[in-house]
């Protein structure tokens, strides 16, 4: 699912399994980063904050493979 709003950051998250979620987000310089976090699996929509804020880094390959729409912008090292 992607969270997009005009002049945002883009922000994309996916259902990896009912209880997992990846999520992929634009920083304010024009990168991106990815993480994964587990979840209580009730409402994603609900849920992906919080793995984008305390979820652990995907390494990049795995998150190009996940998110390639990102692949343009720059990684965030």
């Amino acid at each position: 699912m992607s969270k997009e709003h005009p002049g945002a950051p883009m922000v994309e998250w996916k259902a990896l399994s009912c209880q997992v979620i990846a999520v992929a987000v634009e920083g304010e310089v024009g990168d991106w980063a990815a993480y994964i976090g587990a979840v209580d699996g009730r409402d994603h929509e609900k849920e992906w904050p919080e793995v984008a804020k305390y979820g652990a880094k995907l390494d990049r390959r795995i998150a190009e493979i996940l998110f390639p729409q990102f692949k343009k912008l720059k990684w965030r090292a």
